[in-house]
């Protein structure tokens, strides 16, 4: 398939576009510049940001150049876009300190060495901005009434939305107008909660400037059986290792429903569509590789290979030891979540409800005794059913007692 654009369009990129043969003739004749923006409202990206990041390297890669631009001076405001409350008002310093720590994880994906990729900040020019200028020479361009016609205004209507918020889509634009000028930029991309806000750029570039850009979204990512996409035990599925460790990254990925493995290895990974189309024929058990090359090859971009080999060894010598694959031998139990409890607490023998609670397999007691009650405890080989059960040393076997929660949740206890 020789049109990138139809490359995305095969891989589930493209949703909407302001002008599809425009853009795709566009792409296959120029080096084009396109941006996507990145708000710093945590300390770390997440699984959600994966499918934009994914999109852009496959565009770069392609020959055009990415621009990853951090929102230092539109996460001041918040974007109200799928959001029915207000967002909470940073701190600027925390926004700074955000915008440091996604702009490392972004070159996982993108090469900015020079004349590649830029990695850009909108406060640059936004924090300096002139409000009453700002108003005379952007706002002017914006009718109330079309805003207002926008889904995400729409809904945020029902709930309340301030004046500060109504402001983002404004700022936004300008970020698109500011990249056009500075360096040619034609292409906005994003999420389909992000159309409105594109578009806007869009019209105001050709209302200003006199030329066309271009605006494509894509899908949300959703799982097959309903359940949020990138939501794990511990909240949502971050990028940074030191808010959720590679072992826990893969799991969520080895984990993942069937129906979900195809959409999965073509928007998350590299492979090519053939081969993607090779492991999704698989049925019933032999899908479990499929899943297990996802894994790998995600957690491999995000954490590095290193940490993506520690963390499938990880998981399948947790697999062999909890009496599951004893063929595949007893292997390297190092990279499962560990927690070290004492010896001597173990003599006089730990509940297994604390135990389930301090593994961090159940958020609380009550999680705990459900779990344990309803056959989803077991350590080491054990099904657990009896929630007064106590757990001693000689549950351990080499220094470890091995807790796993459900089919694929895994803990390490170690004997200290």
């Amino acid at each position: 398939m020789s049109s990138v654009f139809d490359a995305l369009k095969e891989r589930g990129f493209v949703s909407q576009c302001s002008n599809e043969e425009g853009l795709r003739k566009l792409l296959d004749t120029q080096a084009v510049t396109f941006y996507i923006g990145f708000d710093a409202t945590a300390p770390s990206l997440h699984v959600g940001h994966l499918q934009q990041l994914m999109c852009m390297a496959f565009l770069q890669r392609a020959g055009h150049r990415p621009i990853a631009l951090m929102g230092g001076g539109t996460t001041r405001i918040g974007d109200p876009s799928g959001k029915t409350e207000m967002r909470r008002i940073l701190p600027v310093e925390t926004i700074a300190a955000n915008v440091d720590a996604i702009k490392a994880q972004a070159s996982h994906f993108l090469d900015f060495s020079p004349g590649k990729a830029l990695l850009l900040d909108n406060a640059e020019w936004l924090a300096p901005l002139n409000y009453i200028e700002f108003l005379r020479d952007i706002g002017k361009h914006f009718s109330v009434n079309r805003m207002l016609s926008f889904e995400t205004y729409k809904m945020r209507l029902e709930t309340g939305l301030s004046f500060i918020e109504f402001n983002y889509q404004i700022l936004q634009s300008y970020d698109y107008l500011v990249l056009n000028r500075r360096h040619g930029c034609l292409l906005q991309m994003g999420g389909d909660d992000q159309w409105g806000n594109i578009v806007a750029g869009m019209d105001l570039i050709r209302r200003i400037e006199g030329v066309e850009a271009f605006a494509l979204t894509s899908p949300l990512v959703t799982r097959s059986d309903g359940k949020k996409m990138g939501k794990t035990e511990q909240g949502a599925l971050f990028l940074d290792p030191a808010m959720i460790r590679p072992y826990e990254f893969y799991q969520y990925w080895v984990n993942v429903p069937d129906a979900d493995v195809r959409q999965f290895l073509l928007r998350f990974t590299f492979l090519p569509v053939s081969e993607v189309e090779e492991l999704c024929a698989a049925k019933d058990q032999r899908i479990n590789d499929a899943k297990r090359r996802l894994a790998l090859e995600i957690t491999t971009l995000v954490h590095g290979k290193s940490a993506a080999r520690e963390a499938a060894e990880g998981s399948r010598a947790a697999f062999s030891a909890a009496g599951e694959g004893a063929a595949a031998g007893p292997g390297d139990l190092s990279g499962v979540p560990s927690v070290e409890v004492a010896r001597s607490e173990l003599v006089k023998g730990v509940g297994v409800v604390d135990l389930f609670v301090r593994s961090t397999l159940c958020a609380t007691k009550s999680d705990a005794r459900r779990l344990v009650r309803q056959g989803g405890a077991y350590v080491g080989r054990k099904n657990v059913t009896d929630i007064e059960t106590l757990i001693t040393e000689a549950d351990a076997e080499n220094g470890v007692i091995l807790l796993r929660a459900g089919k694929k949740r895994y803990f390490r206890i170690i004997v200290a």
